[in-house]
Formats: C-alpha cells, sequence, structure tokens
C-alpha cells in the first residue's frame, strides 16, 4: 500500500505519499492548463513576432487517434499517450517548438448501436464519454496543447471532412503527369477533342448524364454497382478489411455475404504505384511496410483477351508463358459478363459434371452464384478439399492456338484480383490441377518437368509449377517458344500479343477501390444531390458544412443475419425534409435528392494531423504557411510528414493506407506541401493481463482470485489463468484512476515506462508499482525534509568525483535513451543515480539535486515541477534546458585489459580507455605477470583488440 501507518505520517507530515502526489498534480494540471505551458506558436501567428521560438527546430508528435469507448480507459491504453508525451518533453527541454495534442475519433458504429439500444442521441453518449476520457487523460499529466483539440463530430471539423471528399470527387489522375488533376481539366480536353472520346462522339453531342457517367469513368471519387462486403445483421456494406477470415464481421460477429449495390468509392488503385514506392523514404516498421506492400500486391504480367461471341473475356496472368497450356477459363461468379453470356440451354454434348444436376445454364449460375455468395474472400481462397464449380454453356477461344475452352464460374476466383477471371493452366497450378480433375478437363504439359514425372499429366498426382524449367509444346505458325526459358518465354509471348492485337504487357494490384459508403447515421454527410435523372452534383463550398439531420430512428434496417437477399435502408432515408430539397447550384432553384449513406469511420481520422496544424481555421483546410512549417519536406524527410506517430500495428493496411491516399490527392492539387502525412511511424506494445476462468471457461473478476499453493482460486473454486488482453469483458481490467489514487500519476507514468521496451508486448502486475513509487519517495527524501518540508540541498562546495561520475554517466544515457524511446533503461538509470545520492553521505548540492530534477522532469513531471519551485526557480521545468554531460565524467579513467595467453588469463591490466593497439600490447608484453607467464616461449602472435584484450599465441 502507498500509504503509511498513522504514527509513521505523524512523524513524518512531509513525506511523498498517495494523498500529497494527488494534491502536487492537481495543482501543477491546473497551473498548466492556466498558463498556456504546452501551447505551440504557429508560423504564421505569434511565431511570426517571437524569433526566439522562430529559430528553434520543430517537432511534431502524435498519438493515433483515440475513440471514446463508455468503458473508459484501463490502463493499457494510456501507454502511448504516456510514451509521446514523455518523449515531447523531452524534445522540448532539448530546444524544440513541439506540437503535442490530441483529439477525438468521434464518429463510429459503437455510438449508433448504443443509440439505437436506448434511443440516446449518439452526439449525447459521445460527448459524455470524451468528457470522462478527458477527465482521465489530463490526471495522467498529459502535455498537450489543448487550444488544437477537436472531435471529428464537430460540424466546424467535418465542414473539411467533406472539403476534402468534393476535392477527390472533382479530380482525375492523369497518368501521364501520375498525379491528380481537377475534373474541370479534363472537361476542357474533352471540349477541345483533344482527348477521344469512347463511341467517337464529340462532348457538345451527349446528355447531361451522358457526360456524368463518362466522367465517374475517371473521378477519383466514383458511385458504382459493384460487389460489397452485405452484412444484414448490421444492416450495412463494410470494408473487406472489416470482415474477419471467418467470413464474418469484425464489430458484432455477423456473417457477410457478397451483394451489388451503388456504393461510393474512392480510386485508391490509382495511387497503387506511389504508395508502394514512397514507403522505401519512410521511416517505418519493417513488418508494417511489408504489410502494405502485400496488400497492394504489385505483380507484372500480360492482360489476354478471349474472344467469345464477338467479345472478349481479358484475364490477367503473371505466366502468359503458359498460355499455350489453358484448357479451360474461369470467371468469379459476380463477374458482368456471366449472364451475357449464359446460354438458354446447354450446349449439346455437354458433360453431366460441368452442370451440377442442372437443367439450364441459367439456373446452374443462379444457384452457384447464391452458394458463392454465403462465403468470404479468405474462404473462398481457402485451400478447400473439394473444387466446387459450373459450366455456363459458353466456350471462349484460346488466342495462341483457336482451341474452344470451357468457361467455368467458381468461386475460388474473385472480383477483387485482376479481372475476375483466369485462363486456367491446371499443368502448372494445383488449384486448377484439382478443378481439371473434378471437372474432367484436359491438362497440358508446357513446361519440361525437372523431376521424373515425364511430360504425360494423366500420370502427374499435382500440378508442377518452376521458373527454371524450359517452355515446351507451346508453338503456333506466328511464335514458338519452345526451348525457352520462362523470362525470354514471357518477353516474346508479350511481343506476340502486342502486335496482333490480343493482349498486352501490364502491372496489375491486388488493392482494390476503396468502398467508402455506410449505411449508417452517425457519420459524416456526403455533399452530394441528385438531380432528378439522378446525376450526382457537389454542393458548392457555401453550404458546407452539411449537418447531419435530426431523425427518429437511429437505427439502419437490420435484417435476419442469415439472410442475403436484402436492401439496405439508411436511417437518413426516413428524414423526408432533409432528403428531397430545393437547392440554387448556380442555374436557377431546382428539386433535389440528397446523397443518404454517410462516410465510413475512417474519413475523419484521414486528415486530422493537417487540423491539429490550424483547428480554427475556417476559411481553409490548412495556412500553407502553417502546414509547410510542420510537416514539410525536409532533409531525411522528402515527402514530409509528421515527426513522430505512435499507435498500433494493427491499422497498417487500413487508417495508414487510406491516409496515404489523402495525402497524396492534397499534394497533387496543391493544398499540402508534404506527400506523405506520417514520416515516422513506431508502433507500441500492448499491456496484457492475466484473465482467469472457471470450470465453464467464463471468466472470473481478476482482482477477487486468490494464489495459493502455486494454484488460483475463485470463491473456492479452482481457476484457470492465461495471459492475454486487458478488458471489461474479461474481467481484468485496471482502470488508471484506480493507479492514480493509490498511488499518483506520476508513478503510474514511470511503471508503464519502466516495464519493458515500448514495442514489446508486457504483462501487468499492479504488485510492482510500487517499486516506483518508492523511487519517487527516495526522490523526494533527497531534495524535502519530511518532518519540515524545508528543501535540504546546499550551495556551493565541491562536488565529490563518484558523485560527479555517477551524475554524468546518467545524463548522457538518460538523454540518448529518451531521444531513442528507451523509456525503461532511462529509467533504470535515473533509479541507480538517485540510489547512488540517497546513500551518499550529506545534504545534495544544488548543481546535483537540480540535474537530478531535469532528468526526471519528462517521465515524472508533476513532481519534477513541485521540486523545482521548492529549489527556488518562479518558471516552469518544462522548458528548462535538458542537462549535458561532461565528457570527462562519462568516460572511466581506466579498463580492465584481460591478457590471455593460449586462451587462459594470465593477468589483467588497468588501462586507459583510450590506449591505442601498439601502446596496450607493449604495456601487456611488458607486465612481470605476462612475463613470467611465457617463461621464455617464442610468440608468434600477438592479438590485440584495445583496450580490453590482448591474446598471445606461443610457438
Amino acid at each position: 500500500m502507498s500509504e503509511t501507518n498513522p504514527a509513521a505520517a505523524e512523524a513524518a507530515p512531509h513525506r511523498y505519499t498517495a494523498a500529497l502526489a494527488a494534491e502536487i498534480e492537481a495543482r501543477w494540471q491546473d497551473f498548466w492548463d492556466a498558463d498556456g505551458t504546452y501551447a505551440a506558436p504557429n508560423p504564421s501567428g505569434d511565431l511570426a513576432d517571437d524569433p526566439e521560438t522562430a529559430a528553434k527546430p520543430k517537432k511534431f508528435i502524435m498519438d493515433m487517434f483515440p475513440y471514446p469507448s463508455g468503458a473508459g480507459l484501463h490502463v493499457g491504453h494510456p501507454l502511448g499517450y504516456i510514451a509521446t508525451d514523455v518523449f515531447a518533453r523531452f524534445q522540448r527541454m532539448t530546444g524544440h517548438n513541439v506540437l503535442h495534442t490530441l483529439g477525438f475519433d468521434a464518429f463510429g458504429l459503437p455510438a449508433e448501436q448504443y443509440a439505437v439500444q436506448t434511443g440516446t442521441h449518439p452526439r449525447v453518449s459521445t460527448e459524455a464519454n470524451m468528457e470522462n476520457m478527458k477527465a482521465q487523460l489530463r490526471r495522467l499529466g498529459l502535455g498537450h496543447d489543448k487550444r488544437r483539440s477537436f472531435a471529428t463530430i464537430d460540424p466546424d471539423y467535418y465542414k473539411w471532412t467533406q472539403w476534402i471528399f468534393l476535392q477527390i470527387f472533382n479530380s482525375w489522375y492523369d497518368d501521364e503527369a501520375k498525379r491528380a488533376r481537377p475534373i474541370a481539366e479534363l472537361v476542357e480536353r474533352f471540349e477541345s477533342g483533344e482527348r477521344a472520346l469512347p463511341g467517337g462522339r464529340s462532348w457538345a453531342e451527349l446528355s447531361e448524364g451522358e457526360r456524368a457517367d463518362v466522367l465517374g469513368e475517371y473521378r477519383l471519387a466514383y458511385a458504382s454497382d459493384a460487389p460489397v462486403n452485405w452484412c444484414p445483421g448490421l444492416g450495412t456494406v463494410l470494408a473487406n478489411e472489416e470482415v474477419t477470415a471467418e467470413g464474418r464481421s469484425e464489430r458484432g460477429n455477423f456473417p457477410v455475404f457478397k451483394a451489388k449495390l451503388r456504393q461510393w468509392n474512392m480510386r485508391i488503385t490509382a495511387y497503387a504505384d506511389r504508395l508502394l514506392d514512397d514507403l522505401d523514404a519512410l521511416d517505418w516498421p519493417e513488418a508494417i511496410k511489408l504489410q502494405q506492400r502485400n496488400w497492394i500486391g504489385r505483380s507484372e504480367g500480360a492482360r489476354v483477351d478471349f474472344p467469345i461471341d464477338g467479345e472478349n473475356i481479358t484475364v490477367f496472368t503473371t505466366r502468359p508463358d503458359t498460355l499455350f497450356g489453358a484448357t479451360y477459363m474461369v470467371l468469379a461468379p459476380e463477374h458482368p459478363l456471366v449472364e451475357k453470356f449464359t446460354p438458354a440451354a446447354w450446349p449439346e454434348g455437354t458433360h453431366q459434371v460441368w452442370t451440377g444436376g442442372h437443367a439450364s445454364p441459367a439456373e446452374a449460375v443462379a444457384a452457384y452464384r447464391a452458394q458463392a455468395a454465403s462465403k468470404s474472400d479468405v474462404e473462398r481462397q481457402a485451400e478447400a478439399k473439394d473444387k466446387t464449380g459450373v459450366f455456363i454453356g459458353a466456350y471462349a477461344t484460346n488466342p495462341v492456338n483457336g482451341e474452344q475452352v470451357p468457361v467455368f464460374i467458381a468461386d475460388y476466383v474473385l472480383m477483387g484480383y485482376g479481372t475476375g477471371a483466369i485462363m486456367a493452366v491446371p499443368a502448372g497450378d494445383q488449384r486448377d490441377f484439382e478443378f481439371a480433375r473434378a471437372f474432367e478437363l484436359p491438362v497440358r504439359c508446357i513446361v519440361e518437368p525437372t523431376d521424373d514425372r515425364g511430360t504425360d499429366p494423366s500420370t502427374w498426382e499435382n500440378a508442377f509449377a518452376s521458373y527454371d524449367a524450359k517452355i515446351i509444346n507451346s508453338s503456333n505458325d506466328e511464335v514458338s517458344l519452345d526451348g525457352l526459358g520462362v523470362a525470354e518465354a514471357k518477353t516474346r509471348i508479350i511481343e506476340w500479343l502486342e502486335r496482333t492485337g490480343h493482349g498486352e504487357g501490364t502491372v496489375n494490384f491486388r488493392l482494390r477501390d476503396w468502398l467508402f459508403s455506410r449505411q449508417r447515421y452517425w457519420g459524416e454527410p456526403f455533399p452530394i444531390v441528385y438531380d432528378e435523372d439522378g446525376v450526382a452534383h457537389a454542393l458548392p463550398e457555401s453550404m458546407l458544412p452539411l449537418e447531419l439531420p435530426e431523425v427518429e430512428d437511429y437505427s439502419p434496417r437490420t435484417f435476419d443475419p442469415d439472410d442475403a437477399d436484402t436492401q439496405p435502408e439508411t436511417p437518413l432515408s426516413r428524414n423526408e425534409d432533409w432528403v428531397n430539397v430545393t437547392l440554387d447550384l448556380g442555374d436557377g432553384p431546382k428539386k433535389y435528392r440528397r446523397e443518404t449513406n454517410t462516410m465510413p469511420n475512417w474519413a475523419g481520422s484521414c486528415w486530422y494531423e493537417l487540423r491539429y496544424l490550424d483547428p480554427r481555421n475556417g476559411e481553409k483546410l490548412v495556412d500553407p504557411a502553417v502546414e509547410q512549417y510542420w510537416m514539410g519536406p525536409r532533409e531525411g524527410m522528402p515527402h514530409g510528414g509528421v515527426d513522430l506517430y505512435v499507435g498500433g500495428a494493427e491499422h497498417a493496411v487500413l487508417h495508414l493506407l487510406y491516409a496515404r491516399f489523402w495525402s497524396k490527392v492534397l499534394f497533387d492539387l496543391g493544398h499540402v506541401s508534404s506527400a506523405e502525412p506520417f514520416h515516422k511511424l513506431f508502433n507500441q506494445g500492448m499491456i496484457q493481463a492475466y484473465v482467469y476462468r472457471d470450470s465453464r471457461g467464463i471468466a472470473v473478476p481478476a482482482a477477487e482470485v486468490e494464489e495459493r499453493d502455486g494454484a488460483y482460486w475463485y470463491q473456492g473454486e479452482k481457476v484457470s489463468r492465461l495471459l492475454g488482453k486487458m478488458g471489461k469483458s474479461l474481467k481484468n481490467a485496471v482502470t488508471p484512476d484506480e493507479i492514480c489514487a493509490e498511488y499518483g500519476a506520476d508513478t503510474l507514468r514511470l511503471y508503464e515506462m519502466a516495464m519493458g521496451p515500448l514495442d514489446v508486448s508486457r504483462p501487468w502486475d499492479t504488485r510492482a508499482v510500487v517499486g516506483q513509487f518508492r523511487l519517487l519517495q527516495r526522490l523526494w527524501r533527497n531534495i524535502v525534509d519530511e518532518t519540515t518540508g524545508e528543501v535540504t540541498v546546499v550551495d556551493g562546495g565541491d562536488v565529490d568525483e563518484d558523485t560527479l561520475r555517477a551524475l554524468h554517466k546518467a545524463i548522457d544515457g538518460v538523454r540518448g535513451d529518451l531521444e531513442g524511446m528507451r523509456f525503461n533503461t532511462a529509467i533504470a538509470k535515473v533509479t541507480e543515480l538517485n540510489n547512488h545520492l540517497t546513500k551518499r553521505q550529506g545534504a545534495l548540492p544544488r548543481t546535483v539535486a537540480e540535474s537530478l530534477v531535469l532528468l526526471v522532469a519528462p517521465l515524472a513531471p508533476h513532481i519534477a515541477e513541485e521540486l523545482w519551485r521548492k529549489l527556488g526557480h518562479t518558471d516552469s521545468v518544462v522548458h528548462q534546458d535538458f542537462p549535458v554531460a561532461d565528457p570527462a565524467y562519462v568516460v572511466d579513467e581506466t579498463v580492465t585489459c584481460v591478457v590471455q595467453i593460449k586462451g587462459k588469463v594470465k593477468a589483467r591490466l588497468e588501462v586507459a580507455p583510450g590506449i591505442s593497439q601498439e601502446e596496450l600490447e607493449k604495456a601487456a608484453l611488458a607486465d612481470d605477470r605476462v612475463v613470467a607467464a611465457l617463461d621464455g616461449a617464442a610468440i608468434r602472435k600477438v592479438i590485440v583488440r584495445a583496450p580490453k584484450l590482448v591474446n598471445i599465441v606461443t610457438a
């Protein structure tokens, strides 16, 4: 326990206790707020009149956006916040102008679900949760610039989210210029004839609806009818990243189905190359870079056209050299050409196994589509034992040999990759091989096996895939690949495809366009209206923000979770007075219908780093000079961005990828100077906790579990223990409020930073917290008399050399550790110094005491501020200079050098740390112990590793 007994408290009324810590912490938090201690000046405002600050280097430090949960914080949540606070405080003390603040990512499904259950407006519950979370965070002493805080639900904020959406909507990606450009420039090209229109018509001939359709093929934000992840249980569409590997919703664990709905999309695929290439210049963990590279999934190959009924089915393949081995085709069940090419009746001679037992191709296709819709993409790609599919009743032509190949649909082909169609080469792909065996399809060997299987696939047990083998059985009258290696064969067949018009070499990406619609209430409304012809129109900036209207029912219409054949109904669609409006968009008043979907919860977090820079600007997204100062490119940061961004690794291909895309669009359009949002990324680990479960597997309250004889007991029953997450549902959550009440916020801060390296997960142990509390008590006693409350330091006088060495080694070590975010080892060095000073006889010299307080200030700011004031200073410790070590006291006077003869230690020498190789060799050979050990033996070789080792090898 943190408190002493009454007698001890009476004897030492000024001891550092939890009560004193609480009083000190509350007082200094009030002071920091009133004083504006953490306010970071901007260059276009107060910084312009402040040359001292203008001369400072800047440092922009951010945490990932927190969501204000109704459950509040447990001690695992603040880990990253405390770490960035420590780092920000250190940067201030090393001369930086630091921007460190925190807002709230407040739109989202949890508040909406709570509103559905209780009828409470999501804003009411969200704002209450934010106030609770603000109070919890304030108690931790976080040094945030509170002037810059905001929430994504503030209309003044989402006005600019809507504005950015319109910038994206009104842009297209110019492949020649490799950047986004205003859509008006594309219209000018169409109008002038500089750019040809599909079908050869002129721009003047097109109706407004036709023009909208043409531009929709280019816009970076566009609406389309596309296969989506439809979750009836939530009543909304989900992005691929929000669906689990089991084909269920990440939130709520409801079944997810494939359905075709009209949705808004972001053309993130246009930026695939740049999103890949620019990763190289970012200071991110390699694991996160790899996840993004894999998600984007760049692959080189060819597009090949297979003629069918006067049209083409286009496939993408990374192995065009195997085209002669394609014996059938497979389309994704959702492929838009399936219905077009499905005949009324089965062709004569159709294999019975191809039909799935259905009377007609249409019946077979419909049944199979329904079956495939119940599986997630991950399930469809899994290596299932039984291959399923159905013939659609049509044949396409293999362009290299003119063979008629049957066209199937099968769930292992996805619309989300390539063209949604594959040429199946069963000899070289295991899934195709198994499918061919199941459906009695031919297998043709076109790569010479390097094992002993031979070239007759009818004898094979599996497919043979190789990038080293030679191509065989692959020639026609115009091209031959026989005898070539894979690389050369690829080049030759691509040349043939392009020469004959059957295809072209190309690059493909796994990345799909970003589904941007949600059938929810609690999200940003789209600034889009539709005219009577269904053409989408952007609202002018003067009409922003488009605020959320009131509705009587917050819930999207939910359905039987297992019923895929449903259509979403959004809450906004029920407010007809809001949906149907008369507006003047520049050509007189007209009737319009508003978009009734809302943006996903990712929208507000795609650009929030920019709003931190200039949070009260109502005229611009951000002042250009402000953005350039805080985020512009500079040496070592060619794309600009936030100096340090700390958060969990779970956002690798969601928030981080989306934010990068928005940044690049804004950069291309000239709104920002930074092409990347976050230059340095640091992923903190997780604070774990033990979960105790009874015989039923149900979690029991961890605080009530007793340990006896190596076993764990709850209410007389033996329970199991397993290390896992911390959370309310697991009944093992510990709140920061509890620890602050028991020991104080500074103790909590120290404990969380001392538990281990920041990027490693670690178990919480409440019993161990007291160790850091005792450190602070010893620190307090080294400076303050516990009986009188007076400072005990002495002015003037010499400081003994041992103390100077201990102090300056600590300064040097802590400075390096804080710069490298090694907070656990920094605390260990502070502890070592404090222990040295505790054992030292007599009062501390003022210079030593002040250096000790400054070392502690980033880690435990409240006690440091209090001691700094007690030491007679009237200004805050926050902006003091961090101590600088004297090199003379950092380097040891001597180091021990081991001298070995034939691998055995014969002497130890005390030598200067900077001794040269030659000097060390001479000293070793002259040492009496070494001379005696050699006893006249001839020396064959002397190996010197100055200053710590000499190894003498004798003949």
